[in-house]
C-alpha cells in the first residue's frame, strides 16, 4: 500500500487534512481501554483449559506436548501445545472512499480508486438493507507492542502497518469479476444453501459457528460473493460486519491470511483457501468500543442485535472499525 504509506506521514489530523469536513469520523483505538482483554480467554494447554473465561473456545489439539521440526543442530523442538486468542488485525468498514475510522477519522484526498459506496436503503417490504463497503486491513499485533508476554514466540511479532485497501482492488467492487477467485460461488447461490445459514446463525449466536457451512455468514446470510456489496442486512453494524467477514474470507482465498488453529498449525501456519470460521472473533471498536459482557467479541455469523444498540449515530458515527481476534495453537518451546 505504497500510496497510503506515502500519504500518512503528512497527516496531522482529519481536520488539518480536510478542514470543515465531517464526512469521515472515527477515533484512534486505545490499546488499553478499547480492547476487550477478557477476549484473550480461554487459554489452554493441549485440550486442558488453564484459564476458561466466559466465551466458547474452538477445539484444541489433544496432546499438551508437541514436537516440531527445528534447524540444525537440534532438528526437533519439544514444547507445550498452547492455545489462546490474540488480537492481530484491525479493519475499517465504511461506505466512504479513503476514510480511515481507526486512524482518527482521516479521509485521504486521493482522486483515484473506487469511490464512495451507496448508503443503506431498505428493501421494500422486507425492512432489510443493501450497501457497498470499503474495507481497510491493518496489521495490529497489540500484545507484542505492549510486551504483555515477553519472548513468547507464539505472538505475531511485527509492526503496525496498513496491509490492504479495497479502493485499489477491482475484485472488491464487482460481483462478476470476483468470480475469478471464487468460481464455486455459483454452487451456493440457491435457496437451499442460503436456508442452511439459518442453522449457522443459531449456532454462532449461542456458541460456535458451523465450519462445515463455510459459505455461510450466519445471521448475515452468505459469504459469497467476496465483495463489499452486502444485501439483506438489518442495520449499520450488521452490514459493516458482514463486509469485514467477507473480506477475511477473501484474504484467505488470496493467500494473505493463513490457518493458525488446530493440530496442523501447531508447528507453523498453514495456507487455508477456505476460511476457518472457528479461528476468528470480531470486536467492534469504532465508533463505540464494545468491551464488556459476553457479546464483546462474537464469533463470525453471530447476531448483532445483542450489542448494536447505541453503537451507531447518524452523521457522526456511521463509519465502523473492528478488532480481529485470531485463535492461535502453537508449540511453545524453551
Amino acid at each position: 500500500m505504497a500510496v497510503v504509506a506515502l500519504a500518512l506521514p503528512q497527516l496531522v489530523s482529519a481536520q488539518a487534512l480536510n478542514p470543515g469536513s465531517v464526512s469521515c469520523k472515527g477515533k484512534f483505538v486505545n490499546p488499553i481501554t478499547d480492547v476487550c482483554w477478557s477476549c484473550l480467554l480461554p487459554i489452554s494447554l493441549g485440550s486442558i483449559p488453564i484459564a476458561k473465561g466466559s466465551r466458547p473456545d474452538s477445539p484444541n489439539p489433544s496432546s499438551p506436548v508437541c514436537v516440531c521440526p527445528a534447524p540444525p543442530p537440534l532438528f526437533v523442538q519439544v514444547g507445550l501445545t498452547i492455545g489462546f486468542w490474540e488480537p492481530v488485525r484491525l479493519a475499517d468498514s465504511t461506505r466512504k472512499a479513503w476514510c480511515f475510522p481507526n486512524l482518527g477519522g482521516v479521509q485521504l484526498p486521493i482522486p483515484f480508486g473506487a469511490q464512495s459506496g451507496t448508503s443503506h436503503r431498505s428493501t421494500p417490504g422486507e425492512g432489510r438493507s443493501t450497501a457497498n463497503y470499503h474495507v481497510h486491513w491493518y496489521i495490529y499485533p497489540v500484545m507484542y507492542w505492549l510486551e504483555l508476554l515477553t519472548d513468547f514466540l507464539c505472538l505475531e511479532q511485527t509492526s503496525f502497518d496498513i496491509g490492504y485497501v479495497t479502493e485499489l482492488d477491482p475484485l472488491w467492487r464487482d460481483d462478476e469479476l470476483a468470480a475469478i477467485i471464487q468460481p464455486e460461488a455459483i454452487v451456493f447461490a440457491n435457496p437451499v444453501a442460503l436456508a442452511a445459514c439459518t442453522v449457522d446463525c443459531v449456532a454462532a449466536s449461542t456458541g460456535l459457528p458451523i465450519q462445515a457451512l463455510f459459505w455461510c455468514a450466519g445471521c448475515r446470510g452468505s459469504m459469497y460473493p467476496m465483495t463489499g456489496n452486502t444485501m439483506g442486512t438489518t442495520g449499520e453494524v450488521d452490514g459493516s460486519l458482514l463486509a469485514v467477514e467477507k473480506f477475511t474470507y477473501k484474504m484467505h482465498r488470496q493467500g494473505l491470511a493463513w490457518s493458525t488453529r488446530g493440530q496442523g498449525s501447531v508447528c507453523s501456519k498453514q495456507i487455508a483457501p477456505i476460511i476457518d470460521k472457528l479461528q476468528y472473533r470480531y470486536q467492534l471498536v469504532n465508533p463505540v468500543a464494545n468491551t464488556k459482557g459476553p457479546f464483546a467479541c462474537p464469533t463470525p455469523g453471530a447476531t448483532t442485535s445483542t450489542y448494536e444498540a447505541g453503537k451507531t449515530a447518524p452523521v457522526v458515527g456511521e463509519d465502523h472499525g473492528y478488532l480481529i481476534w485470531r485463535k492461535r495453537n502453537c508449540c511453545a518451546g524453551p
